[in-house]
């Protein structure tokens, strides 16, 4: 079982990682001046780092933490592929359909069959 301390740096991280993503929405640059933008993506990507390396690191020691942590996978990209097919759908609407949508989408399409392929493979 995961100790608190563990849960809350996740809880943490993860907050912080909102944060910084929620900092982008200034389209016109009102609170934000240019070199503070270079400052926040240092962050952005720190934090993002944090983050990739506790989902990594993260060892389930019985099958029920199997589940929960396959379970939070699924739901985490069952949100992230709604999403990016929510956005692909708006903008297409629109007429202006930004290629970074399509490409972010085709990538977890592709990595997670090369994830179901690998474990196939591997056991």
């Amino acid at each position: 079982m995961k100790t608190l301390s563990t849960i809350c740096n996740e809880v943490s991280i993860s907050i912080i990682f909102i944060i910084l993503a929620t900092l982008f929405l200034d389209p016109f640059m009102l609170f934000m001046p240019h070199s503070f933008v270079y400052l926040l993506l240092a962050g952005f990507v720190v934090v993002f780092a944090l983050f990739a390396g506790l989902l990594w690191k993260e060892l389930a020691r019985d099958e029920r933490e199997q589940l929960h942590a396959m379970l939070a996978g699924r739901i985490g990209y069952l949100l992230g592929t709604g999403t990016l097919v929510a956005g692909i759908i708006h903008q297409t609407i629109y007429a202006r359909l930004d290629p970074w949508l399509v490409a972010a989408l085709a990538l977890m399409l592709l990595g997670k069959l090369g994830g179901h392929i690998y474990s196939k493979e591997r056991k």
